[in-house]
Order: structure tokens, then sequence, then C-alpha cells
């Protein structure tokens, strides 16, 4: 075990029995022993000393024990709408993985945008975007990382050996695709979990609902400016492939998607409910106008989309589904505890006391909102380089909204960019499991990485604090 692991998982409770049993307050009764619970927290998802899932069950047990909440109402955060609006986009990116669907839209995007070396960049970095939008950023980062190693053996084994511009191919082919998982998931509610945790704060905490549709109109055009601002950096300016010449990608191509063979009858009932689901969402607010009794929300769409690929049998005689109960073993199980545990933790700060302390403090100081908001997203960013964006969010998106409700200003302003953020760790490989599996290829290095992800980051930060000053009080 790593001495940082274990110098934290002996801090952690430390620091929460001191903090406990200060002889003054540095709250208040009801906020110092909250404070306590999410400094050990926080200490345990920074050191990673023990799994952050688990340490998202440290409220269950300690805030019925220092009377913060009753048992049952810190439960409720974990059986939350929005833990189950997430299952249910777990199984459809289960269903999508298990018949290979996911791999088939990415080798036909790919197919489509060229075979240039440029094009082929472009195309992995579109591919990639578009699985993350639905699975996770770590299946669509491992989806597309053996193809694109395929392609760049071309290049090893060609007649002139493993050129600069081979390797800067190389470079931007791997760069691009961990990249563009990062900013894919940004597009949709379920595309990365900080998304979700945002969503659940607002409904739990502040009634206030962002559907699937409202959050797509800000989400997916930012995750594609993100993605071509990735490209150009990447193939136009740090690592550009001038007079590079080869065709062989799209046999490449072809000879992937024929071991795939064609389309089978259950990847073509898998898309059905993957269309349904996603029509849904999209038009969820105008189905509830037409039909005002029926209710409909996007948690009850995703769970209607699992239980049909539970339910819906492929083959009534052979009893044969679209997925079986033991398949939810691959299933990110602990994502969904995290989120409970983000937002106990929200409800500890709200009932405290510590959120309208905040909101006060800010209120009474003569700080520019402007730079307050530029400050919150530079240190979201820059810290989700170091640690979990879930558990970032989880912790500091309560505070921010704090701090919002002192500037006078809707917390959707704040908590939105700063949220986005947190999916914008394009520097070190520890940020993001897409950085950390690419770094893992062998043809990347730290600096070369840190050295596209720290103007990357800077320009995500310059564009969020655009979307916090014209595109959200536009859009809300």
């Amino acid at each position: 075990m790593e001495k940082s692991k274990i110098a934290g998982l002996i801090l952690g409770p430390i620091a929460f029995l001191i903090l406990s049993n200060l002889p003054f307050e540095l709250v208040s009764q009801k906020g110092d022993p909250v404070i306590a619970v999410a400094i050990w927290m926080l200490i345990w998802w920074i050191t990673e000393a023990v799994s952050i899932s688990v340490t998202a069950l440290l409220p269950l047990l300690l805030f019925p024990l220092l009377k913060i909440l009753p048992i049952a109402e810190v439960g409720a955060n974990y059986g939350s709408p929005i833990v189950f609006l997430f299952f249910g986009g777990f199984v459809m990116a289960l269903a999508l993985e298990k018949v290979n669907l996911h791999k088939r839209i990415a080798l036909n995007i790919i197919r489509l945008t060229g075979t240039t070396p440029n094009k082929v960049i472009l195309g992995f970095m579109i591919a990639t975007a578009s699985l993350s939008m639905w699975i996770s950023n770590t299946a669509s980062t491992v989806v597309m990382l053996p193809i694109a190693l395929s392609v760049i053996n071309l290049l090893i084994n060609d007649e002139d050996g493993f050129t600069k511009n081979d390797k800067n191919f190389a470079l931007s082919v791997m760069l691009g695709i961990a990249f563009s998982a990062n900013a894919g998931g940004i597009a949709t509610v379920i595309g990365t979990p900080p998304n979700s945790v945002l969503i659940g704060l607002l409904e739990s905490q502040y009634n206030t609902e962002i559907s699937f549709l409202k959050w797509m109109t800000l989400g997916l055009p930012f995750s594609i400016v993100m993605v071509g601002i990735c490209y150009l950096v990447l193939v136009k300016w740090m690592f550009p492939n001038r007079d590079l010449q080869f065709n062989a990608s799209k046999k490449i191509i072809q000879t992937e998607l024929q071991k795939l063979g064609p389309t089978s009858g259950k990847e073509k009932m898998v898309l059905a409910i993957f269309g349904v689901t996603v029509f849904l969402w999209i038009f969820r607010t105008l189905i509830n106008g037409i039909f005002p009794n029926l209710g409909l929300s996007d948690t009850m769409i995703s769970i209607f989309a699992a239980i049909a690929f539970f339910a819906i049998p492929y083959n009534v005689k052979k009893g044969d589904f679209i997925i079986k109960w033991k398949d939810t073993s691959k299933l990110a199980w602990g994502i969904l505890i995290l989120f409970g545990g983000g937002l106990a933790l929200a409800k500890g700060m709200s009932t405290s006391g510590i959120v309208d302390m905040v909101a006060n403090a800010i209120a009474a100081s003569e700080i520019s909102i402007l730079l307050t908001a530029s400050l919150l997203i530079l240190l979201m960013l820059f810290m989700t380089e170091l640690m979990s964006n879930v558990a970032l969010v989880a912790v500091l998106a309560p505070v921010v909204a704090g701090i919002a409700i002192g500037l006078d200003i809707p917390i959707l302003y704040l908590l939105i960019p700063v949220t986005i953020a947190s999916s914008c760790a394009f520097m070190l490989p520890m940020a993001t499991p897409p950085n950390a599996i690419v770094f893992a290829s062998g043809y990347v290095k730290i600096p070369q990485m840190a050295r596209v992800g720290i103007i990357l980051n800077l320009i995500a930060v310059g564009l969020l604090i655009l979307v916090f000053q014209f595109v959200l009080p536009f859009l809300f």
C-alpha cells in the first residue's frame, strides 16, 4: 500500500475526531460535525485510501450517530431519482456494449470522416465523443484504443519507419481519443457522473429541474466546440503531421467492420430501444404538454429503458433476453453509491446551515461576481486534475450554491460552469481514466500530455467564463 494512502487512511478519522471535539465552535453547533465528516471524506477521496464509493457511505453511518440527520433522511439520498436515472443509463450502455453496437457505430463514423491522416484523427475523436455521450468515458476509450493502435502499427512497419510525422500522428490520435472521451460526456445528463450529481443536488435541495433536452442545449454545443478546439490544437499547432500519407487505414476499418459481420437482430433491437429512449428524453416536455396527467420524468424514461432490455425477449422460445441480471456484475454500482453519498453530504451542509453561512459571508463582502465565477471555474478545473471529479463536485457544489445565493445570482449560473469544468481535465494521466488509458499505451509521455493539457485547460476556463457571462443568462 502506498505511503500516501496509509497516511490518508489514518489522517481522515484523526482529523474527524479533532474537529468533532474542538473546545470552540468553528461554524455552529450543528455545522461543526458536518464539516468534520466532510473533511474525513475529502481526505479519503483525495488520497484514495479506500474506494471512493466506500467513503461515500460515511454519511449513512455518521450523520445519524452525530444527530445531524435521522438515518431515514440520509438513506433517502442513496435512493434518489437521479441514482435510478443513472442506473438506467448504465443498463443502456451495458446493452450497447454487449451486442457490440457501440463499436459498429464508432467504426462507421471513422469510415465516414475519411482516410487522410487528419481526417482519421477527427474520425476517432468524433466517434469517441459520440460514444461518451451515452456510455462511460472509460468504455469509449477502451473501444477506440485497439483500433487506433492498429492504424499506428501501419506507420511503424512502413518503409520509412516511425518518423517524426508518424509520432505526431500517433500522439494526436491517442490524446484526441482521451480528450474527446472527457469532453463528449459533457453533452448529456448521463454522459458523465458530475452532471448527474449536479442534477440530483438541484432537484433534492433546490426543487429545480433541468430536463435532458435542456441540458443538451448547453452541453452538446459546448462539447462540440471543445472537441473541435482539441482537434485544432493537436493537429494544427502542437503535433502537426505534414506530408504524411497512408491509405491502409481504410482497410483496417473495413476489416474491423467485417469482423463484426452484418448487423444482427439483437443490435437492431438494442438500437430500437435506445432510439425510443432518446426520443422520449428529448421530447418529454412536449409529451407531458399533450398528456398533462402522464407526469413523465427523465428517471422514469431511464427505468423504462432498463426494464425493456431485461424484459423484452429477443427469442421467446429460448428465453433469450438482451440483458440478464448476471450481466449487471459489470455495472459501476460504486458510482451509484457515490451519488448517494454526495447528495447526503449536500443535505447535511444545507440542514446544518453551512450553505446559509457561506451565502451570508459572500453577501456581506463586496466581491466581483465575474471574478468569483472565474476563480471557482479555475479552482474546480485544476483540482480535478488531482482527485475524482465526482467526489469534488459532491463536496464543492453545495458550497458553490451558497456562494451564488450570497452573490444574489441564480445558482445555475455558477453551478453549471463549475460542474462542466470538472470534466475538462486534460493535463495529467491520473486526472481521468481516458488520460490514464492512453498514457499506458506508451505513445504519450507525461510532459507531452501536460504541455497540450494546460493550453486546453486554460481555453476551457475561458470558454466557461463566456458561458457564465453570456450563454446561461440567455438559456436560463
